[in-house]
């Protein structure tokens, strides 16, 4: 008979302490932000994301698979994957109540890993950024920042820049949002408006709702910097004073968007322009 995937963790000791470091390395990163940038690492849940992550050759800290897990379906291939590129050695089996414990998502695959957060170095760039981009300032709802990443992939935009008030790329709750589109992008964190504005040397377009410059007027062929402002306050004055203002029509009278949707129309009309017109 052919062994299972998951035949060679059945028997394995099955982690039931919630005193043991992983698991509480797990809940801490789930929880605290502050940890996640202290240490350097996150923690990615559901069957999607480990795959997007072994797909994009990031090897894990630490796998946790609840015990009932093991024989789902979703993750008996995600074993194989495992299996196939060596990873058997970082899995570990949590009793179902720890691992019930410390996951976000509800009823589903129990399955989850902890990552180092990939990161790229602003200082390591040697020339600006003269291709096309999109500058999250200050946008602070997770979901916001995830549906405009995997938007931006989408659409085959690579680089992100956040200022320093932007909601956590590398959080679980980002992560969710982009379902593994940070894997396919280079993203800066953390950065001052200061620093953007000397780095980013391409026209700057900013969602305004207070502008008659409507997008459709916009010529988006060439190389654009997209921003999207803080979900109350919007762009802040200091980008906005080098960025042209650029509205979204309203016909029937809203005060504005929601910075995902608007965003995801901007750079859906840049790939119209460009290759669908």
């Amino acid at each position: 008979m052919t062994s299972m995937p998951a035949d060679r963790f059945i028997n394995n000791p099955v982690i039931t302490s919630d005193k043991n470091p992983t698991v509480k390395l797990a809940k801490a990163l789930i929880s605290q932000s502050r940890q996640r940038k202290k240490l350097g690492q996150t923690v990615l849940e559901g069957v999607h994301l480990l795959e997007s992550m072994i797909e994009h050759n990031i090897i894990p800290v630490q796998i946790l698979i609840s015990y009932s897990g093991l024989t789902h379906a979703d993750v008996q291939s995600l074993l194989l994957l495992i299996n196939d590129h060596k990873l058997d050695n970082r899995v570990m089996v949590l009793s179902d109540s720890l691992y019930d414990s410390i996951k976000t998502l509800g009823t589903g695959v129990d399955v989850m890993a902890i990552i180092n957060t990939p990161e790229a170095d602003l200082y390591a760039l040697k020339s600006p950024i003269t291709s096309d981009c999109l500058i999250l300032n200050d946008v602070q709802d997770n979901g916001n920042v995830g549906t405009l990443l995997r938007t931006a992939a989408a659409v085959g935009i690579n680089t992100i820049i956040c200022t320093s008030g932007t909601a956590q790329v590398w959080s679980p709750k980002t992560m969710r949002a982009g379902m593994g589109a940070q894997f396919d992008l280079t993203i800066y964190e953390g950065l001052s408006v200061d620093e953007v504005l000397a780095v980013v040397k391409i026209p700057l377009l900013a969602t305004s709702s207070h502008t008659d410059n409507i997008i459709y007027q916009q010529n988006l062929r060439k190389p654009v910097a997209w921003v999207m402002g803080h979900e109350g306050q919007g762009v802040c004055d200091e980008i906005m004073q080098s960025a042209t203002p650029v509205a979204l029509p309203q016909p029937n009278g809203q005060e504005s968007l929601n910075v995902a949707i608007a965003g995801s129309l901007c750079l859906y009309e840049t790939l119209r322009q460009r290759d669908y017109s």
